[in-house]
């Protein structure tokens, strides 16, 4: 099965599994767990809008970094500059946060609110470098998409 044809299944999974649902931590968590399942990525997860800077969310993964700064690293750049990022290779990306050495590619797609004001990011990081590209752009945001109405239109 190809890239497409997995987010061809995984988009309506989503929106069936999150469909009345709007606990935030319970969307997120199941949102990172599926996608993680399904594409086998390093680390998968959610960076929320707190207090000025970007916290840790729910994911699927090994450790990670807590606290981002607007601006800071991939996922500070795509909160800042309200659009997705994608990185062939995270070492080439000035200020990159190595929150894992193992990490080679990433892609980072913000979450709107209905304002279209950044609440979070959903962070994905791969082992392989250009693992990422305008086919997991476009679903990506589809997936973000899924995810934010759930979680403000409570």
């Amino acid at each position: 099965m190809n890239k497409q044809e997995q987010y061809n299944e995984v988009l309506p999974q989503l929106a069936a599994l999150l469909e009345g649902e709007h606990e935030l931590m319970s969307v997120l968590s199941n949102a990172a767990a599926l996608l993680h399942q399904t594409f086998q990525w390093w680390w998968t997860g959610f960076y929320l809008v707190r207090e000025s800077e970007l916290r840790l969310g729910p994911f699927q993964g090994p450790v990670a970094c807590m606290h981002i700064a607007l601006g800071r690293g991939v996922c500070g750049t795509a909160w800042e500059q309200q659009q997705t990022i994608v990185v062939p290779d995270v070492e080439q990306f000035p200020g990159h946060i190595a929150c894992s050495s193992e990490s080679r590619s990433e892609i980072v797609v913000p979450l709107f609110d209905a304002h279209h004001k950044v609440i979070g990011v959903l962070d994905i990081d791969s082992r392989e470098l250009n693992t990422f590209d305008e086919t997991d752009r476009q679903n990506l945001e589809q997936v973000a998409n899924i995810i934010a109405q759930a979680i403000t239109s409570a």
